[in-house]
């Protein structure tokens, strides 16, 4: 496995010369998860990032009747990590799961404070990647006060088309936080269009 994505990913978030960015992914190990394997299970600390390079991963917790809520979806080219839990040294909250087989480009805790003390760059690169994780939070949690079943499903399926071809739709139900006949109807009249 190369790290191609992963220095075009950083090059996109800050540009840099390759060879800066080459050390900037320098302490980035190769890890693998199977299918239905968990990157973190809740109650534990997330001791490692993970940037996706294959897979789709996602994200869930339960709600108070103890049904299995999904918060996030990360495809390819996205971090998998409980940002909170990891840079917190705190118990998660969520479990993070893989639903395909996973490839991903992984640092722990003790190497990404270390290299932010030691490149100036993979510092910057981490406050824009952690302000762009802020915001894509922000705009999901407005997305549901602010628009329907039916946007937010339009949304997903513009930004991250290969969710559909993999994710169970219980899961993408849940995301939306619709049951699932209303994932039906609202899948049916998308076909229309």
């Amino acid at each position: 496995m190369m790290k191609e994505n992963l220095i075009q990913f950083i090059q996109q978030v800050l540009p840099m010369s390759t060879s800066r960015a080459e050390l900037v992914v320098a302490k980035f190990k190769p890890v693998k998860i199977e299918k239905n394997g968990y990157f973190l299970k809740a109650d534990s600390v997330c001791n490692a990032s993970h940037f996706m390079e294959k897979g789709i991963a996602r994200s869930y917790t339960y709600d108070l009747e103890g049904n299995q809520v999904t918060t996030a979806f990360y495809p390819a080219n996205t971090y998998a990590s409980d940002l909170l839990s990891f840079f917190k040294r705190t118990p998660a909250k969520e479990y993070i799961q893989a639903i395909t087989d996973c490839e991903t480009w992984s640092i722990t805790y003790e190497d990404m404070q270390a290299s932010f003390h030691a490149i100036p760059e993979f510092r910057e690169f981490g406050r824009l990647n952690i302000v762009n994780q802020y915001s894509l939070l922000k705009e999901r949690m407005l997305s549901n006060l602010q628009e329907t079943a039916d946007q937010r499903y339009s949304d997903l399926i513009h930004s991250h088309p290969e969710i559909l071809q993999h994710v169970p739709l219980k899961y993408i139900a849940s995301y939306l936080g619709i049951a699932d006949t209303s994932l039906s109807r609202i899948r049916k009249e998308a076909v229309k269009k």
